[in-house]
């Protein structure tokens, strides 16, 4: 089998070839288990096979290996990664990749990274070394070329991961303003203890419910999910809601399941309005999002709770941020779930949350401050995601062949 990606390289050489001719030899990790990290703690990397962390798994005393190596994940779906040099091992999950001097490590994995997108690996179809040598290619390019290909991309690399690194910042900052602002208030003095804990002595601690619009139907699901909806579904329409719209303060637009504008109006005490606040009670349990302007009709599912705030007593923002991330929320959660992970969020649940009660205006000034961090973060995804899609292009543009770097002749005596 081989790549399924378009090649415009003058020559590809089978991974199998290689590893026949003794130019590439692959590897499986060793067993490590927990008890082995806890009875031999150490600084050096475990990398398992897991695609998260650079797969990181933990640190350990002894080191399999001490210099420049590929690795991929053999149960997790496969995915390369580069190892610069340096003292670590890889786990009996994961494989190891050793090249010939004609391979440049980086621009190997770039490689193998760029054709995994074309293939399948799960836990039961395994990336073995005796699979995936019958499943990928080698460009057979100068090395001054694989070596100048490779720091492009790295380039870009970097910045990505200066950016994430950015956008985690500011998403702890976010965080530890919030919860400032929200027990302590903006030039306030005077304190007191309340069931949420410390707050201005100004403020009260009050109930959801007691927060929540004067309309019919201020809290609601929808009586259904969309397997018992199933058959009143229709290619287009009024979208109809679930828990894959709403994430950690974002709506996301993206409609997958509609109802006809007749079965809307059957079901319109379902109905989401604008700047509702919505929470997941199936999945993740208490993803919570606010409800953009401008989304028109839409319908909620069993598998959330939407509810109408009075925007003159809550600012629906504030409301989300603290089902979201607030400390006080979720301590009410645990003790609710008797201490384990909460399966669903019940009315009642929802309902009786307390929550500190700041002053209307001094509500709006914490929520400026809410909304111009967001924002900032916002930009900061933004030109992520633009970068994300630069190295994509430059992936499929330079490691295709379909654009050729040129390598002066300093640069080829370099390397």
């Amino acid at each position: 089998m081989s790549s399924a990606a378009e090649f415009s390289w003058d020559e590809m050489v089978p991974l199998d070839d290689l590893v026949v001719s003794g130019e590439v030899l692959l590897g499986r990790g060793n067993v490590i288990s927990k008890i082995d990290i806890r009875n031999n703690p150490g600084p050096y990397p475990i990398y398992s096979s897991s695609s998260k962390n650079g797969g990181k798994m933990g640190e350990y005393g002894s080191f399999m290996f001490d210099e420049e190596l590929i690795s991929w994940s053999v149960d997790g779906g496969g995915y390369f990664f580069h190892r610069p040099k340096h003292k670590f091992s890889v786990t009996n999950v994961s494989g190891y990749m050793r090249l010939g001097p004609e391979w440049d490590y980086r621009f190997t994995a770039y490689s193998l990274q760029f054709q995994h997108e074309y293939f399948s690996f799960d836990y039961q179809t395994k990336a073995h070394p005796s699979v995936i040598r019958e499943f990928y290619l080698f460009p057979k390019v100068p090395l001054p070329e694989q070596q100048k290909i490779a720091a492009i991309l790295s380039s870009v690399d970097d910045v990505i991961e200066k950016t994430r690194a950015q956008i985690d910042k500011l998403k702890d900052l976010k965080t530890g303003m919030m919860q400032e602002l929200l027990t302590k208030g903006i030039g306030h003095t005077e304190f007191k203890d309340s069931p949420v804990g410390r707050i201005p002595a100004a403020w009260s601690t009050v109930n959801l419910e007691s927060l929540l619009a004067e309309v019919k139907y201020p809290m609601r699901s929808g009586p259904f999910g969309s397997s018992l909806l199933k058959h009143e579904l229709v290619e287009t329409g009024v979208p109809y809601l679930g828990i894959d719209n709403v994430h950690v303060e974002h709506f996301e637009r993206k409609y997958k399941r509609f109802v006809s504008d007749q079965k809307f109006k059957e079901l319109s005490r379902y109905a989401v309005r604008e700047r509702d606040v919505m929470v997941t009670i199936m999945g993740t349990v208490g993803r919570c999002c606010v409800v953009p302007t401008g989304v028109g009709k839409a319908l909620s599912s069993k598998h959330v709770w939407t509810m109408t705030f009075d925007q003159e007593k809550y600012i629906p923002e504030l409301i989300c941020w603290q089902i979201n991330y607030a400390t006080w929320v979720a301590d009410q959660f645990k003790n609710e779930s008797q201490g384990g992970v909460m399966e669903s969020i019940s009315s009642k649940t929802l309902k009786s949350l307390l929550v500190p009660l700041p002053p209307l205006p001094e509500q709006r000034k914490i929520a400026e401050a809410h909304r111009k961090t967001s924002k900032v973060i916002s930009e900061k995804s933004e030109q992520l995601a633009n970068l994300i899609n630069l190295k994509k292009a430059l992936m499929q543009d330079l490691l295709t062949g379909k654009v050729r770097v040129k390598v002066d002749q300093k640069e080829s005596a370099v390397a």
